[in-house]
């Protein structure tokens, strides 16, 4: 079952100038073109600047296509209310907020937007499963670490069972054991997963299949992974971007 379908989205960002009028900035991403299945586990792979954070942005409408469009569900993005599909396609970004709450309240916070009732028994779940400290219910965002505080966020979303998971380098900040943890949770739930990741290793356990980026374009699909490939243009890429600053 195709569940979102990105239909040749191109996207270019306006900025304001001094005098108030709109233009154009440079185009981040050129007639992109994929199909996400119910269940899929995809990493979405490229270069710094390719446009990987862009795509998430777009599939979670935080931003909005220059041209073509995108459906979920078999509906149109426009026809879905925003908070409707929010709810259903979570974002984790690679730097969350938990917005001063306690670990506790972050947790329970989107439970209790939804009305979901035995909030409790939701949040000692994802804690086992997470293995989340108990000590750490009662602490603020200021007393946990950068990668304590995406640990937590990306269980807030786990918690909210979403349909889809937008992951943006989830394992950035964490340690080998948390990183290997995750890997397990998510081979578990029924969430649909994307993630944009540099870690190669960790992206080819958790995936079966990678979609890559270069310059906007997508420039690789597959489902047979040829990593090998995948780190060379890459690292091809990488250098050339760099060439062109030197």
């Amino acid at each position: 079952m195709v569940q979102l379908s990105v239909n040749q989205v191109s996207f270019t960002p306006s900025r304001i100038t001094q005098k108030g009028t709109s233009i154009a900035g440079s185009e981040i991403l050129r007639n992109v073109s994929f199909t996400v299945n119910k269940g899929d586990r995809i990493a979405i792979v490229g270069a710094s600047g390719s446009g990987k954070t862009t795509l998430f942005k777009l599939l979670n409408r935080l931003v909005e296509p220059s041209l073509g469009s995108i459906e979920f569900e078999g509906k149109r993005y426009q026809d879905i209310p925003v908070l409707q599909l929010r709810q259903q396609i979570l974002f984790v970004a690679q730097e969350p907020k938990l917005f001063g709450m306690t670990v506790r309240e972050a947790l329970s916070y989107p439970l209790t937007l939804r009305s979901v009732k035995d909030i409790d028994p939701r949040i000692d779940g994802v804690i086992n499963r997470m293995n989340i400290p108990r000590e750490w219910l009662d602490r603020s965002e200021l007393e946990l670490s950068t990668g304590e505080r995406q640990w937590i966020a990306i269980a807030r979303a786990l918690i909210c069972q979403p349909k889809v998971l937008l992951l943006d380098e989830p394992i950035a900040n964490l340690d080998a054991n948390r990183s290997e943890t995750l890997l397990r949770v998510l081979a578990q739930v029924d969430s649909t997963v994307l993630a944009v990741t540099h870690q190669f290793e960790w992206a080819e356990q958790l995936s079966d299949r990678v979609l890559q980026l270069q310059q906007g374009q997508l420039i690789r699909d597959e489902k047979r992974v040829d990593w090998q490939a995948v780190r060379s243009a890459i690292s091809q890429a990488e250098a050339e971007e760099a060439a062109e600053w030197d």
